[in-house]
């Protein structure tokens, strides 16, 4: 059976050339909550756009905090500069410990 995914270009939010507003990444997380009940995966291009660290951590790790660091295997991200990269590693890594805490006896 093969897995749908949902494209999200990530340019569609951008100010120039930057997604920064939680308030924004917050919009397109109700969607891709969506998307993740029905069983799609989703892939988010970040093609000629730097993100922030509020905003990844708004669309990423409130995800992780809500369903779990398995939904990453869902996720996919593409086109990431190393700053996006580097922000995205970050955020999983902090929220995923963050769960983990909340959920240890």
């Amino acid at each position: 059976m093969n897995i749908m995914r949902t494209n999200i270009s990530l340019t569609q939010y951008a100010r120039g050339h930057l997604v920064g507003a939680r308030f924004t990444a917050a919009q397109v997380r109700e969607q891709v909550e969506i998307d993740l009940a029905q069983g799609r995966e989703v892939a988010f291009d970040f093609s000629g756009v730097e993100a922030t660290q509020s905003f990844i951590d708004e669309l990423v790790g409130v995800l992780i905090l809500r369903h779990s660091p398995d939904i990453l295997s869902r996720l996919v991200f593409k086109s990431c500069s190393d700053d996006v990269q580097a922000i995205i590693e970050f955020v999983v890594t902090d929220r995923c410990d963050q769960y983990i805490k909340q959920h240890s006896h």
